[in-house]
């Protein structure tokens, strides 16, 4: 590291990529927008059809937005840097997509706990369900995991905000917390043990919610017919679905960004990091579009027809 300050980070990740940059600038282009009409879709759909103006529904709707926010955040910026001749980010911009990247991240997990919780209670109180999410309690579960992970990360945030950096190589196509960590001109130690500290404050308690709500589930279902354990099982599956993905994508990118991976394949490196970032926004509202008793209704026949009239039209 040199004694300046720097003021840019160079993005070398993009480096692999220089021989395919425009097939890609499509590529990506075009999975950003399979993204928003996607989830835009989901949302009309819910909105319009009273008889989906259910809790589980409404914190789909909470998914769908949470993924437009991170992939409007973060997509377009890669495709701007993949495109671009130096492939370098300013450290003013580079700050915000940390914050962006996390906050998203972290709001993902909040949301699919919440829908773990919501699944506990349909199932195992079915009778006291609608007392049980009354309309004040869903307002609150939604004001608490919206705001639990911008309040928790700020904190951290704020000691990123006072570093000065050295270093400038940024070894990703975004940038992280941990990164900056590492480019900063100071031992940073303390703050990659605080940075720890508050994965596992943003991770823990939505563990926890997810473990209890299905132990419960289980619980519940062992003590009812087949048919009936397949029922409650079968509302779960799009739930679980979207949890296991999101949780592999994260773990894949939480591993890259602790631990050395130079023994990876660096294109293999750059996959995870876009499978964290591209997979789970277009998988979930598919999963929740099928998977869910929006598949039986009217809406579901809107969204097809819809989807399917911009792809005639873009023709």
């Amino acid at each position: 590291m040199d004694n300046t300050t720097a003021v840019t980070f160079k993005m070398t990740a993009y480096a692999v990529m220089e021989n395919y940059k425009h097939g890609l600038f499509s590529v990506f282009l075009l999975l950003y927008l399979v993204t928003l009409i996607l989830n835009v879709l989901l949302i009309s759909i819910i909105h319009q059809n009273k008889q989906l103006h259910q809790p589980m529904n409404v914190f789909t709707c909470m998914l769908s937005l949470n993924e437009i926010y991170g992939s409007t955040a973060l997509l377009p910026a890669i495709i701007a840097v993949l495109v671009s001749k130096t492939h370098e980010v300013s450290v003013k911009w580079c700050m915000a997509q940390v914050y962006f990247l996390h906050t998203y991240a972290s709001g993902e997990f909040c949301i699919l706990a919440l829908m773990g919780y919501d699944r506990y209670v349909a199932i195992c109180y079915p009778l006291h369900y609608y007392s049980i999410m009354s309309y004040s309690k869903i307002c609150r579960l939604i004001a608490f995991t919206g705001l639990y992970p911008f309040i928790v990360f700020l904190s951290l945030y704020s000691l990123t905000l006072q570093l000065r950096f050295c270093g400038k190589v940024m070894p990703k196509l975004y940038c992280v917390n941990m990164e900056l960590v590492k480019n900063s001109c100071t031992n940073a130690q303390y703050i990659s043990a605080i940075g720890l500290a508050f994965i596992l404050l943003l991770i823990l308690p939505q563990v926890v919610v997810i473990v209890f709500s299905y132990a419960h589930i289980l619980r519940v279902c062992r003590k009812l017919t087949k048919e009936s354990q397949a029922n409650a099982l079968k509302t779960c599956v799009p739930h679980l679905l979207s949890l296991l993905n999101y949780t592999v994508a994260a773990l894949f990118e939480i591993i890259q960004t602790r631990f050395n991976m130079s023994h990876m394949a660096f294109e293999a490196q750059i996959f995870l990091s876009l499978y964290f970032l591209i997979i789970p926004p277009i998988a979930n509202p598919i999963l929740y579009g099928l998977g869910t008793q929006i598949a039986h209704a009217r809406g579901f026949l809107f969204f097809l027809k819809c989807f399917l009239g911009l792809h005639f039209s873009l023709r």
